[in-house]
């Protein structure tokens, strides 16, 4: 082995040997497994839930909500205005530190009543999410059948897809099947 020079790297051939031996096995591999589909879909997430009978649903039940809601404000906003009126007018034959407690109690009954209302709208919102996760849940196993149906890999928000074809989307494909899987086991009731 005389006249060979010693680079310090250890067997650079080997190395190439071994890298080419490693690319034609990954090469073979590639040839005899099967390649997994790049099928991409599209929901428009908004329209699954609102056009679902569950949804529907939730939506006309909120709707009652926030209208029973807003007929109570109305009420209230017409006592308190009366109620004022009344504080005002008594402020003419009150004395000046009776009238002062009055319009602080009022005031005070003002506050609380904005702060009960204010509370009866967080309730509506939160029921309207605790709406949405319920579908969500009772979804996402028909959503699982749907992409195991089209052998696809993933379902992308409409609302996120830039350009997309409309033969990938599935939302009303989506929403008859969750339609039917509901009517047959309506665990989420809206």
């Amino acid at each position: 082995m005389a006249g060979r020079r010693s680079s310090g790297r250890p067997w650079p051939r080997l190395r190439v040997v071994l890298a080419a031996l490693f690319l034609a096995t990954q090469a073979n591999a590639q040839e005899t497994a099967p390649v997994p589909l790049a099928t991409v879909l599209i929901l428009d997430q908004d329209r699954f839930f609102l056009e679902s009978d569950f949804g529907k649903a939730a939506v006309e039940r909120e709707r009652t909500a926030t209208a029973a809601l807003e007929q109570e404000n109305k009420r209230i906003e017409a006592d308190l205005i009366a109620e004022e009126q009344a504080l005002t007018d008594e402020r003419k034959t009150l004395p000046a530190a009776e009238f002062a407690a009055k319009a602080e109690a009022f005031d005070q009954k003002v506050e609380r009543i904005r702060s009960e209302q204010d509370a009866k709208s967080r309730q509506l919102t939160e029921a309207r999410d605790k709406d949405r996760k319920a579908f969500l849940q009772a979804a996402v196993p028909v959503l699982g059948d749907l992409l195991g149906q089209k052998q696809a890999m993933v379902i992308l928000d409409k609302n996120l897809v830039i350009v997309s074809l409309s033969a990938i989307d599935v939302t009303d494909e989506a929403i008859a099947l969750v339609n039917a899987a509901l009517a047959k086991d309506p665990a989420p009731a809206p």
